[in-house]
């Protein structure tokens, strides 16, 4: 089937799309490796009046068994455009360790601690991706997107984006009206290497000379893999997405009553004014939701609390119900409801 521009197909399974490798069939399914497809898919959704899910490396989605009924648009828009000083313009389709890789190898840090992150660049500016001590939004300079409200191509700079902890204009205060398909990044040439995270000071404490950004993302990579972080393809610790969880920001008041369910001292950062980040993987353990827990198709991962897994044959169903089990537990203990971090289809 198509539709001007777009080449559409029906009926395919995107369980393959996704790291975690659970899911039903895309009724319809296109690929976008323009901007002009991006638009034709659009016209194509509203005149048939389907839904239209933008899909990325799939790294950060959970879809449903019975599948999704709209398109899917797999973004394949590439490239990567050094420009002055730094600066560089990507494709939303590129594979973002690829470019955390060129980056790095041309001298500019920024993003070198974001390395080994799976999925796209396109993705990155929508959660706010971060890891080790770096969030993308640090290095932003502006996102180009469809806007599907006034159905025309728009540049928005990094204070229009509301860029905060996970979050951005994206998938919160305008979810589904933007289509990012480029983004430009700001780096800084002959920068030093961001080692403001323990695992990273622990892992170069005897370095002399510091470490290259080159080095630090290798290292980034080899914790993350350590992990169960690291998509290897045939590690079932891999078939994830990720961190499952948020770690929740809650009021400062509340630290006392945790402090007093587990009769020691609460890991915190601040997190704005009276409130701090708590870290989801101290309270999952704490409420008896340790690694390699469940003994069924989905559980958690045996090298990092925070990824929940498909061991083989899991279903949409079975990593609810883990979810399910884990947010009653937590709440129970410490009446912190955890949020999930994936975005689920269907």
């Amino acid at each position: 089937m198509t539709s001007a521009s777009l080449h559409l197909r029906e009926d395919v399974p995107l369980a393959p799309f996704t790291t975690f490798r659970i899911g039903g069939p895309a009724r319809y399914f296109a690929e976008a490796t323009t901007e002009q497809e991006v638009a034709a898919a659009v016209a194509w959704a509203e005149a048939q009046g389907v839904e239209l899910f933008l899909l990325g490396g799939g790294s950060n989605l959970l879809v449903r068994d019975e599948g999704f009924a709209g398109l899917v648009l797999q973004m394949k828009i590439i490239g990567i455009e050094a420009l002055a000083d730094g600066g560089f313009e990507v494709g939303a389709g590129e594979p973002w360790d690829g470019f955390v890789a060129q980056a790095v190898a041309a001298g500019c840090a920024g993003i070198e601690c974001l390395a080994g992150i799976p999925g796209s660049v396109g993705g990155t500016p929508v959660q706010n991706v971060g890891a080790y001590g770096q969030e993308v939004s640090e290095t932003i300079v502006s996102v180009r997107a469809f806007d599907r409200q006034a159905q025309a191509f728009v540049d928005l700079s990094k204070q229009e984006c509301r860029f905060r902890y996970r979050a951005s204009l994206f998938n919160t205060d305008a979810r589904k009206r933007y289509i990012v398909t480029r983004v430009q990044f700001q780096l800084r040439p002959g920068g030093a290497p961001t080692l403001r995270y323990a695992d990273l000071q622990k892992y170069f404490a005897d370095a002399h000379p510091a470490p290259s950004l080159v080095e630090v993302a290798a290292a980034v990579r080899k914790i993350r893999r350590a992990k169960g972080m690291l998509i290897v393809e045939g590690d079932p610790d891999c078939r994830s997405a990720g961190s499952f969880f948020k770690n929740p920001v809650v009021a400062a008041s509340l630290l006392p009553e945790v402090a007093k369910a587990v009769e020691g001292d609460v890991p915190h950062w601040p997190a704005g004014e009276g409130c701090v980040k708590l870290p989801a993987a101290w309270l999952l353990e704490r409420a008896g939701f340790v690694k390699g827990y469940g003994a069924g198709p989905a559980g958690i991962s045996t090298r990092h609390t925070l990824a929940l897994t498909n061991r083989g044959g899991a279903t949409f169903a079975d990593v609810e119900h883990l979810e399910e089990e884990i947010v009653a537990g937590v709440e129970a203990r410490f009446g912190i409801r955890l949020e999930r971090e994936p975005v689920v289809l269907g």
